[in-house]
Formats: C-alpha cells, structure tokens, sequence
C-alpha cells in the first residue's frame, strides 16, 4: 500500500515539474516574441506653400528631439503641391528632411506623382525618394508603403499594378505582421457636411478584401488633413492630420507605438 502511495507522489511530482518546466519554456518563448518599438508618421507637406517649409524643419526638429526610440519616420505623401520637377525646390525639400536621423521611407501622394506628368513626375520620384511600392521591416513586422492614386483615380502606369504587386508583397511577409501605408484613404471624404466618394466601389472592395487576406495590423494614410479612424472590416484605417497649413491647419505629426500586433498613437502639435 505504501509502495502505491510513493508510485502517486512520484507522478503527481513528476507531473508538477513537467507542468512547471512547459510554463517556464511558453514564458521564456513569449518574452523572446514580444514586439514593442515605435515610428513616426508626417504627411502632406506640402512644400513651398505657405509656411510650410519652416512648419516642416520645426517638425524633423522635434522628432529627432524624441526621448523614446524611433525605428523609422514615414511620409504618406504629398511632398511638394505640384512641383516635384523644380531642383531648387527638390534640393530645399531634401535638405530639411535628410536631417531626420532615422531611416525615412516615401510614399507618393496625388501632388507628387499624376497623370498630367505622369512621366516626369514618376522619373523624379523615382530617382530622390524610391519605389513606387517598397517595404522595409522592423523588429519582424513588415511595413509596405504603395502608390494607390492609380486605384483612386483610374489610370496606369506601365509596368506598375498596385492590388497584384501589393499581394505579391503580403504573400512574402510570410505571415508576418503587416502595416500598409499609403495617401489617399479608400473611405468616403467627408467635408462642407457632405460625403465624397473618390474610390470606385470595386476597386475598394477589391482592396478592403486583400488587406483582410492576411495578417495586416493597419493602414495607414494622409490626404485629408484630418484626424480620422476608420475600419477596413477588420483592420482599422489610420488617417493624420498634415504638417502644411492648408485650411489653417496647426502642424502635426503622429508617434505610433506597436506593441505585439497593437498600435496606439499620439498626435504632436507644432507651434
């Protein structure tokens, strides 16, 4: 009877330790999987209007002044209003935003690339700020930044097919975590108190479900010149505010946090 009872205490210790030790690898495993970092957001620029070179240098200021570590800044486009072609300019713009101290991906918004100049204005872009779709990793999440005004304004670039390169760019994030940045949000602008459709409802459909497809944690866009937060069915769609002055806007630009498939975010106002 006795040698039962030290069988039973035998398992139930063994059992015990067993139970302890997967705990401890499961803990171990999610400490090495955790992901938190942050990056910054500006968009539409919008240089040489206004005041917007001086609202830009503030801002490049100011986030290489941040007290936390930032991975990346992202640009959501609209870098110049309509003269990416003018050197002077081109040069002034560089000038201030190569003194960001971390790496700076581009995104083309409808000011620097469109169909009027589509040529010339593509050459540019393509020769001072990259790819018109791109992608970049940070602690194994995958940011793609892609050019979709083709999508909302209805015309082609040769050689260039936002959906079908996008999901080709998904397909090899291999799971991985997922943020897509772009311009122009595929919601309804709304403003002067009414709705304004700018994507065609197919092509947006068409969007919405790639995004769904696979592990997309957001997306994120510029162009209206507000704060907004929408739902892409499920993921949701982050619009900032600009640095330029249009429509007396204060300047702004957005620290984003991720933390393990999460992202929150802080609106910084320049004075």
């Amino acid at each position: 009877m006795l040698g039962m009872k030290t069988i039973r205490l035998n398992y139930l210790m063994s059992l015990l330790i067993a139970i302890i030790c997967i705990t401890s690898i499961n803990s171990c495993e999610e400490e090495r999987q955790e992901q938190h970092f942050y990056f910054v957001q500006i968009t539409d620029t919008h240089f040489e209007t206004g005041d917007n070179m001086d609202r830009s240098e503030k801002a490049v200021e100011l986030i290489n002044d941040l007290p936390m570590k930032i991975q990346c800044v992202v640009h959501t486009g609209d870098i110049t209003t309509d003269r990416l072609e003018d050197k002077q300019l081109l040069d002034s713009c560089l000038s201030i935003l190569e003194k960001i101290t971390v790496p700076i991906h581009y995104v083309p918004g409808n000011h620097d690339i469109f169909p009027e100049r589509l040529e010339s204005t593509c050459k540019v872009y393509k020769e001072n700020f990259g790819g018109l779709i791109s992608q970049a990793e940070y602690d194994n999440v995958v940011f793609i930044f892609v050019f979709t005004e083709p999508l909302r304004k209805s015309f082609t670039i040769k050689g260039y097919q936002p959906l079908k390169q996008l999901e080709e760019y998904l397909k090899k994030s291999k799971g991985k975590p997922v943020i897509v940045f772009h311009h122009a949000p595929s919601v309804d602008d709304f403003y002067n108190n009414e709705f304004h459709k700018r994507w065609k409802q197919e092509i947006r459909d068409k969007w919405v479900k790639l995004i769904n497809a696979y592990n997309v944690k957001a997306v994120i866009a510029g162009h209206f010149h507000r704060d907004e937060h929408h739902w892409l069915e499920d993921v949701p769609l982050y619009v900032s505010a600009p640095i330029s002055g249009w429509w007396r806007r204060q300047a702004t630009f957005r620290i984003y946090e991720y933390r393990n498939g999460k992202i929150g975010y802080r609106t910084q106002y320049i004075e």
